[in-house]
C-alpha cells in the first residue's frame, strides 16, 4: 500500500507526478507566433487564479498550525511574497503587474479579470484545499504543483551554488517575452527574483513534504490530491488554450 512507502519511494512518486506538469500549449506561449492579445488572456487568468493571491493561500495554511519547519517556511514565503524583502524589495504580485506594463498591458485590466469556467474551477478547488483539507495537503499542492515544473526532479537533485547576478541577466535575455516580444528587461525583475529564489527552495519545500507525510503516514492523502490537481491544472490550461483560438494537432 502506499503508505508503506519509504521516504526515497514517496518523493519519486512526488516528482513523477510534478514531472507531468506539461502542457501542450506550453510550446505555443513560449514561441514567436503567440500574439499580445492571446498572451494577455493567459497572462489575466494567470494572476487572477494564484498570482495575486498566492500568499492568501499559504496564510490559511499557516493559520492551521503546521509543523514548526513548515511554518517558518510558509512565514517566511509569505513575507517574501508581500514585501520582497528578501530579494529585490517589491512584493511579487507587484513585479508581475509591472511586466505586464512592459507589455503594454495595463494595471486596470487585472482588476476585475473575470475567470474562464475552468480557470474558475482550478481556484474553487484550490481554496477549497487551503480551506478544507489538512495543511500537509494544502502545501504539496502550493509548493510543490502550482510553484513547481517539470524540472522539479533535475533542480532538486542538481543543487548548484546561487546564479551569480550575470547567469540571471543571461536567463533574462534568452527569455521568449524579450526576445519575441521585445519586453524591455528592465520590467523582467520577477523573473530575476524568482531564479535568485527559487532554485534552492525547491529541495526545502519537497524535504519538509516528504518529512511530515512520512511521519504521519499521509503519503495517499498527499498523492491522491496531487494527482486531482495535476488534471484540473491541465483542464485550466486546456480552458486558456481554447480562449486564444488553439487546438491540439
Amino acid at each position: 500500500m502506499i503508505w508503506k512507502l519509504s521516504a526515497d519511494q514517496f518523493r519519486e512518486r512526488l516528482f513523477d507526478i510534478v514531472s507531468r506538469k506539461q502542457h501542450w500549449s506550453t510550446p505555443y506561449f513560449n514561441g514567436s507566433t503567440a500574439t499580445k492579445a492571446q498572451l494577455n488572456i493567459h497572462f489575466r487568468q494567470e494572476y487572477a487564479v494564484y498570482i495575486r493571491d498566492f500568499s492568501v493561500l499559504l496564510g490559511r495554511l499557516l493559520g492551521k498550525n503546521p509543523a514548526w519547519e513548515m511554518r517558518r517556511q510558509l512565514a517566511t514565503t509569505i513575507y517574501e511574497e508581500e514585501t520582497g524583502k528578501l530579494s529585490l524589495g517589491q512584493p511579487h504580485q507587484e513585479l508581475f503587474l509591472d511586466m505586464m506594463l512592459g507589455l503594454g498591458y495595463p494595471r486596470a485590466e487585472f482588476r476585475d479579470v473575470e475567470l474562464l469556467s475552468q480557470s474558475f474551477s482550478f481556484r474553487e478547488w484550490l481554496d477549497d484545499i487551503c480551506q478544507e483539507q489538512e495543511w500537509i495537503v494544502g502545501a504539496a499542492i502550493l509548493t510543490l504543483l502550482v510553484e513547481g515544473s517539470a524540472n522539479d526532479r533535475q533542480e532538486v537533485f542538481s543543487q548548484e551554488e546561487p546564479k551569480s547576478e550575470a547567469e540571471i541577466e543571461d536567463i533574462v535575455l534568452k527569455h521568449p517575452l524579450v526576445i519575441y516580444h521585445g519586453l524591455d528587461p528592465k520590467h523582467m525583475d520577477l523573473v530575476r527574483v524568482r531564479e535568485m529564489i527559487e532554485p534552492s527552495n525547491r529541495k526545502i519545500v519537497y524535504d519538509s513534504i516528504v518529512k511530515e507525510a512520512t511521519a504521519n503516514k499521509q503519503h495517499t492523502l498527499v498523492l491522491e490530491h496531487l494527482e486531482e490537481g495535476l488534471q484540473l491544472w491541465l483542464n485550466y490550461r486546456d480552458g486558456i488554450a481554447r480562449a486564444c483560438g488553439l487546438r491540439q494537432v
